[in-house]
């Protein structure tokens, strides 16, 4: 069975909402992944679906204000965490970032879902270039253990438009002929393209954005995951 990770993002604006909407959306084959306030409300009424979290820091502890530590979502119940999201990446966060916090979350015992993909201007330039620069995002990791890797090509994200199916595969196996770990695919997925992208031997689940704030949505993509 394939995996649906519901990344909120900063959505929704209330604590009864978030607690709503994870009532709604927990079941077994999804991962909730609320913003920082709402986990420990979210983890509380959670009977099936792991808890994530949306981002952390690469230190235990410090002088380090509006930071959260890997030790500090341990507590909170958190098993998962997004890394190297696109919109991160956005603000300023470079590979080398990235590849601290990977290895602190790891290393707590976090399972990391780190995000990779192309901006529109590599995507223009063809196949080869995408491999070139997926490869260069890849080359710090150094140990697979509690990684799954995203596939989430930035040009793709809140714009409604998507990979082509067998584009997403390939680079798939692209990323799992580098390290072998699981890999999703997140960009603007739906209840309508979801079975195209789960019906791929090389996909294990999705990153699901938008569609994730729509109980009845997620769900007819989480009946779709199913038969997978």
């Amino acid at each position: 069975m394939k995996t649906l990770f519901a990344n909120w993002k900063m959505n929704p604006q209330s604590e009864p909402e978030a607690v709503k909407l994870a009532r709604a959306e927990d079941l077994k084959n999804a991962v909730i992944i609320p913003p920082f306030p709402f986990l420990g409300p979210v983890k509380k009424i959670l009977k099936q679906a792991p808890l994530g979290a949306q981002n952390v820091f690469y230190e235990e502890k410090g002088a380090y204000t509006g930071e959260v530590s890997p030790a500090m979502l341990k507590k909170l119940g958190v098993r998962y965490v997004i890394i190297g999201h696109s919109e991160r990446r956005r603000l300023g966060e470079d590979d080398a970032m990235i590849a601290k916090k990977v290895s602190a979350a790891t290393a707590a015992g976090l399972i990391v879902i780190l995000c990779v993909g192309e901006p529109a201007g590599i995507y223009k330039k063809g196949n080869r270039a995408t491999e070139l620069f997926i490869r260069k995002q890849l080359r710090f990791l150094k140990n697979k253990k509690n990684l799954i890797v995203a596939y989430e090509p930035i040009w793709a994200i809140g714009t409604g438009k998507n990979a082509h199916p067998e584009d997403a595969a390939r680079v798939a196996q692209l990323i799992k002929s580098i390290i072998s770990v699981p890999v999703l695919y997140g960009g603007s997925t739906n209840s309508k393209n979801a079975k195209s992208f789960l019906e791929k031997k090389e996909i294990s689940g999705l990153l699901v954005g938008g569609a994730s704030l729509d109980a009845k949505e997620f769900l007819r993509m989480i009946k779709i995951a199913e038969r997978f």
